[in-house]
């Protein structure tokens, strides 16, 4: 399922730090331990992930190289970046705040220009990079403000993709920035990004150009809680002339109501309501009966609410959710990790996409009876998963 020009890294968002100084200390308490048990004998990939004021202490302090000599001792590859939480990830509630600032912000351009120009100087030679964003931002009650959102964002990512192909030029590395679909969001869906790649980034320009500098990061536990499936969206999104340059391994929590009897209904509920927690959003989506098709709701406790009220008739639930890849079952609920394993195995087929990563960021907010005493086991336990599951590739 991989070949050798894939790699795969875990995401480092799942470690607290607002600073350079963190981010060593992460790397070297964490990363270095995965890859003691995945990669011993070999490089392995970290898709590093650099709140704002960290990629700006690193530029103005002129610490690119030093970074990469430290990775390249610890033998830590980096090849992928996430500019999605542009602030502190690990804050007590992050929740809406992780979309801000929304593309139509001069902030969300300049620190993606600096994440660019950090990913730049920690390339191998002859690698090309790839940075997942946020998909414009969260939708505000107004149609019109959210039409202009959208289509002041696809100027500046068109600013950004002339900024790309300047960079490349000088440096002979490609990067390409990918923008995530998320539940809730401005785009949300595969045909809301196909649309939005249409209307805002490919009319009336280059298209070839824009595919090289402009491309998806396809989340699979994103997809899932907005029930579509695996491949026909790889699928789509070639046919559209959108090439994936990332795709992020993460599983969500799923109910299927409709399979266990009804005296587990509410013991499903109860399980469902220890994922309830305070730091980040977890859109989650009730398939209703009574509606004929799915009812997004913003936040889990709102679709508990409204199911406990009897308001809903719910043949099955998925919620946004990142549970580690390796669980199946969960009690009663279910992890969506068919979702991966389909991803998995069309990305060869269906896509050039180069990079895969592992991004359970929610290990720290799991329910107790989840939780790992040893961070760094659990991550390797979930990079081992894939490396099974894809026939036993190297990191």
């Amino acid at each position: 399922m991989f070949n050798a020009n894939r790699i795969l890294s875990y995401c480092t968002n799942v470690h607290a730090g607002n600073d350079y100084a963190s981010t060593l200390k992460n790397l070297e308490t964490y990363a270095v331990a995965v890859k003691e048990k995945v990669s011993p004998d070999g490089p392995m990939g970290v898709g590093l992930w650099l709140p704002a004021s960290a990629a700006r202490e690193i530029i103005d302090n002129d610490r690119i190289a030093e970074l990469r000599d430290w990775l390249d001792a610890r033998g830590l590859c980096v090849v992928t970046m996430n500019g999605f939480p542009y602030g502190d990830f690990h804050q007590t509630v992050v929740k809406q705040e992780v979309y801000k600032p929304t593309w139509a912000d001069e902030e969300r351009l300049d620190y993606t220009m600096q994440l660019v120009r950090i990913l730049g100087g920690l390339l191998p030679k002859d690698a090309s990079g790839s940075i997942s964003t946020l998909p414009i931002g969260w939708p505000t009650d107004s149609d019109e403000d959210n039409d202009r959102l959208l289509a002041a964002g696809g100027q500046q990512l068109l600013k950004l993709a002339d900024f790309l192909a300047r960079e490349e030029a000088a440096t002979g590395h490609c990067i390409h920035i990918d923008i995530e679909p998320e539940p809730g969001c401005l785009i949300d869906t595969t045909g809301g990004m196909i649309d939005f790649f249409e209307a805002h980034l490919f009319q009336g320009n280059d298209k070839a150009h824009i595919a090289r500098y402009l491309r998806v990061c396809h989340d699979v536990c994103h997809a899932a809680v907005m029930g579509e499936a695996q491949q026909p969206v790889l699928k789509a999104y070639r046919d559209a002339g959108i090439r994936i340059g990332k795709v992020q391994l993460s599983s969500a929590v799923s109910v299927d109501f409709a399979a266990l009897a009804k005296a587990d209904h509410s013991k499903a509920l109860a399980e469902l309501a220890l994922f309830q927690e305070p730091r980040y959003l977890h859109q989650t989506m009730v398939d209703d009966e009574a509606q004929g098709y799915g009812l997004l709701y913003e936040d889990l406790p709102e679709a508990l609410e409204a199911l406990a009220s009897q308001q809903l008739d719910a043949l099955s639930l998925c919620t946004h959710f990142h549970v580690p890849l390796f669980l199946r079952e969960i009690g009663r609920l279910t992890a969506t990790q068919d979702d991966v394993l389909e991803c998995l195995d069309g990305i060869d087929s269906l896509t050039d996409c180069a990079h895969i990563e592992v991004e359970t960021y929610a290990w720290n907010v799991l329910p107790p009876e989840l939780q790992v005493e040893n961070l760094a086991e659990g991550i390797a336990k979930e990079m081992q998963w894939v490396l099974d599951a894809t026939s036993g590739s190297k990191a």
